[in-house]
């Protein structure tokens, strides 16, 4: 048994990469490091490398798991607490391996299942723009987790079942745009790791690639024929949607969705349209889309859900209601929105609890939040007469545990 235990140690042994001299920025190519630049907003490398109001790439978010909190680690070019003293081989490693420049395996809160599929040019790219970033002093918390998946060789099994390397192979019965797309979303975009289920053990479910997944307290919808759209997403659909945060035809952007918006905003329009021409066409025809309501049923909600009616009077008809002033705004009726159409309500609440803030630049749909001040049975209330009123699906049940699992953050995947 000790042998057998010294060889599987053995077998998750990976060695340290030498450390370098910190390189100088001037060594960097300033095309490499612009197109460094637009790689990390195609990957949102700053949503999960910054704290709540840290500074860039710094590290310290905490990102929470089944299995406990990890720390995001600082990626500036800081020699002590950053990556100022990795090479580029080191950098590979780690994205295409997940092992550190210490020869520590990763936790997969990096998506190195997708980011194992970027090709080594690109890498040198995000390499170089990293590299050239102000070195910040940040030392990210240690991470808590449950007994024993501290143990870090575990991580070697974990990748054995489900890290598959590789660069994606192109489609040549598809289009340079597709391919593109195809390639964007599932390496750097890691689009599959939030919008696709995981099992037991975190894994992505690949025979379920999106099917619709969990982040952050948030259903993260299926982005395949299932979608719960009123309407088809088209690509020129998606291509608004993923670059302004709103499309008239379907929905706003909200919680993890809304700073990717923000990244989409600020790269290439090419590289957008691409990865709307990829997902238009894996979500079929939308022959499944449940078509939008076609008369306002206020009435009959009145009468179903009375309590309902008064509080979304008070709270929400003036945003939402038949000729409010923000509904002619170009922003989409109640009857369009997947959340309400949805089977599960989580997204619905959410939006009530954290309201949306505008993805692109203070520009876009705003709505308060409402957590403190509606109650979980007000918020049931409200979901069950907009249910109602604005599309023909039957009601959600038990809707005020819904609001208060979701409160206490007790979504589960």
């Amino acid at each position: 048994m000790a042998a057998a235990g010294l060889l599987a140690l053995a077998t998750t042994w990976r060695p340290a990469i030498a450390p370098i001299a910190p390189p100088d920025r001037a060594a960097f190519p300033i095309a490499d490091v612009e197109r460094g630049a637009v790689l990390a907003k195609l990957g949102d490398c700053a949503v999960c490398h910054t704290a709540q109001g840290g500074t860039p790439l710094a590290g310290g978010r905490a990102l929470a798991t089944p299995f406990g909190t990890l720390y995001s680690t600082n990626i500036t070019p800081d020699p002590a607490t950053g990556i100022g003293r990795w090479s580029l081989v080191a950098f590979m490693r780690a994205m295409h391996d997940a092992v550190r420049r210490d020869g520590a395996h990763l936790y997969p809160a990096l998506p190195y299942e997708h980011f194992t599929h970027i090709t080594d040019a690109d890498l040198a790219s995000l390499y170089a723009f990293l590299m050239t970033r102000r070195p910040v002093v940040a030392e990210a918390p240690a991470n808590r987790l449950i007994f024993p998946l501290g143990f870090r060789p575990l991580l070697a099994g974990w990748k054995m079942l489900f890290l598959h390397k590789g660069e994606i192979a192109p489609n040549p019965t598809r289009s340079a745009e597709w391919n593109r797309g195809a390639y964007l979303a599932e390496g750097l975009g890691h689009c599959a790791g939030c919008h696709s289920p995981r099992n037991l053990l975190g894994g992505e479910m690949r025979g379920r690639a999106y099917a619709g997944g969990v982040a952050e307290g948030w259903r993260a919808p299926a982005l395949d024929a299932h979608n719960p759209s009123a309407r088809r997403w088209t690509a020129d659909a998606l291509f608004t949607f993923l670059r302004t945060g709103i499309s008239p035809d379907h929905s706003a952007a909200a919680g993890p969705m809304g700073p990717v918006v923000e990244s989409l905003s600020n790269v290439p329009e090419e590289d957008v349209r691409a990865l709307a021409t990829y997902f238009a066409s894996r979500m079929g025809n939308g022959e499944t889309a449940t078509p939008p309501l076609q008369m306002d049923r206020a009435d009959l909600a009145a009468r179903e859900a009375p309590s309902g009616a008064a509080l979304f009077a008070g709270a929400c008809a003036a945003c939402h209601g038949t000729g409010a002033p923000m509904a002619a705004q170009g922003r989409p009726s109640l009857s369009l929105s997947s959340d309400l159409l949805d089977d599960d309500p989580t997204n619905a609440i959410q939006e009530i609890l954290q309201g949306i803030e505008p993805s692109v630049a203070g520009r876009g749909p705003k709505m308060p939040p409402f957590a403190n001040s509606l109650s979980d049975k007000q918020i049931a209330s409200i979901l069950a007469y907009a249910r109602l009123r604005y599309t023909d699906r039957p009601e959600w049940p038990s809707l005020e545990e819904a609001a208060r699992s979701v409160r206490k953050g007790n979504i589960q995947p």
